[in-house]
């Protein structure tokens, strides 16, 4: 509770607030009429237009006549129409969480809330990569302050604790560690906390991408990401209320999310936002079509490869005629050449991309088939692998796939049977033996083995 002494009641809200291991809470310390009186407001939620003109209103008040109690106070000394004063320790850190203004002065055993909360929007609805059927439209912009606003929207509870980094000698870029102190790994925090400490590099000029490499320069030859991003701020939110480390960085509209599995990167945030067995359903079929993006034009080399040893009903699949190109070769020129098309998509004004996209279509499909350059299988079956890319979020873990995906073609068309083997041994080697950022393990909870979290990961579990 709140007494009359002002530095008691003072010292009462930065130790619950906490506000000395978080940036984003501001203590304003002010005098109104010759009277000691400090303001604590998280900083992106509330409007500094409104606030200037209060401010202001307070240093002219030089008469101290209304000052017995903060009711009085508040009644007739605060220029502003959303005004409360509440006594409760509780009710008052919960405001301020949730972005309204506290005002304590020298003598008053209640606080004066103004709410003058101003929530940052992103100009634009949606990320682009993070669409979801349902759910906020909202996402992280280049703001770091909007983007802590963001998850302060969201978490309204003083475990949840901001601390802040600079890195960069040259750039001294903002870096962020968002977290539950109540529910966080202490030992990954503290870890990861000295190596950012620690960082000696003139800047972060790929911002998450800079971070990241400066943080684990071992292993890159592993293909699968070693994090997971996201720029969907009820995401992150999530990812921080389940105990992990969500990182922000300046200038970048996306969070970095640890520690990460693969299970993980199967996980969209749709799962989520439809009943458990339409959940479950979604993300059965992703984790299914990401297994057959791999291994579907491997296997069906292999069985050109070896026609005899394919059943009788299957045999329709090997039928390819005479090809005046190895079916090996076709398949790779595809998967160069979509990606050719993707990145000329990318590169390509938003008003010409139909286009590209019509005339793309036309070069591998009827007229390619008809040149005689590829297979009409050979079209159809990179057709399915490409569609299946875009069921995956993860950028990065679409062309891990897709590296796999060629290490199989390339294997199976040197050795066989025998290439094709090795290589879904090397792909699971790969997975079991990429370290993330974190240092755990890329396939817990199934390795080290948990069953109650493996279910959670395999099965979208109602909410509790």
């Amino acid at each position: 509770m709140f007494t009359e002494n002002f530095e008691d009641n003072k010292k009462l809200l930065q130790t619950t607030l906490r506000s000395s291991e978080c940036f984003d809470i501001i203590e304003r310390n002010i005098t109104i009429a010759g009277k000691k009186a400090v303001m604590f407001y998280i900083d992106g939620l509330s409007n500094d237009a409104i606030m200037e003109k209060i401010m202001e209103f307070f240093y002219k008040n030089t008469k101290a006549e209304n000052f017995e109690d903060a009711r009085t106070f508040a009644s007739e000394c605060v220029p502003y129409i959303e005004v409360d004063v509440i006594g409760d320790l509780d009710t008052v850190v919960k405001n301020i969480l949730s972005g309204i203004s506290c005002i304590i002065v020298e003598g008053f055993t209640e606080c004066v809330m103004l709410d003058m909360r101003s929530y940052p929007q992103r100009v634009t609805s949606e990320p682009e990569d993070d669409k979801v059927l349902r759910g906020s439209k909202d996402g992280f912009v280049e703001t770091l302050i909007f983007n802590c606003a963001l998850l302060r929207r969201r978490i309204r509870d003083t475990n949840f604790t901001t601390r802040a980094f600079t890195v960069g000698k040259e750039s001294k870029t903002d870096v962020i560690l968002c977290y539950m102190d109540n529910r966080v790994d202490k030992k990954l925090l503290d870890n990861l906390s000295k190596r950012i400490d620690r960082l000696n590099i003139d800047s972060l000029s790929m911002n998450q991408q800079s971070l990241i490499e400066a943080l684990y320069k071992k292993k890159w030859l592993n293909p699968f990401p070693k994090v997971k991003y996201t720029e969907r701020p009820d995401v992150a939110a999530a990812v921080a209320l389940k105990g992990n480390i969500v990182i922000l960085v300046d200038n970048s509209p996306s969070a970095l999310l640890l520690p990460t599995s693969i299970f993980d990167l199967l996980e969209e945030a749709d799962d989520y936002y439809f009943p458990p067995i339409t959940g479950t359903y979604i993300r059965f079929t992703r984790i299914l079509i990401s297994i057959f993006s791999v291994i579907l034009t491997p296997l069906w080399l292999l069985a050109l490869q070896n026609p005899d040893s394919v059943p009788e009903a299957l045999r329709f699949t090997i039928d390819t005629g005479p090809q005046n190109i190895p079916i090996f070769l076709q398949l790779l020129i595809i998967e160069i050449g979509v990606d050719g098309l993707r990145l000329a998509a990318l590169h390509t004004p938003e008003s010409l991309t139909s286009a590209l996209g019509i005339i793309g279509a036309i070069a591998f499909s009827e007229f390619a088939v008809d040149s005689g350059w590829f297979a009409a299988e050979a079209t159809l079956y990179m057709a399915f692998v490409t569609i299946a890319n875009f069921s995956q979020t993860n950028y990065e873990f679409g062309y891990s796939l897709k590296f796999m995906r060629i290490l199989l073609l390339i294997l199976t068309r040197v050795l066989n049977s025998l290439g094709f083997a090795i290589g879904v041994v090397i792909n699971i080697i790969l997975l079991f033996t990429n370290t993330t950022i974190s240092g755990k393990s890329y396939m817990y909870p199934l390795f080290p083995f948990h069953g109650k979290e493996l279910l959670g990961k395999l099965l979208r579990i109602r909410f509790k």
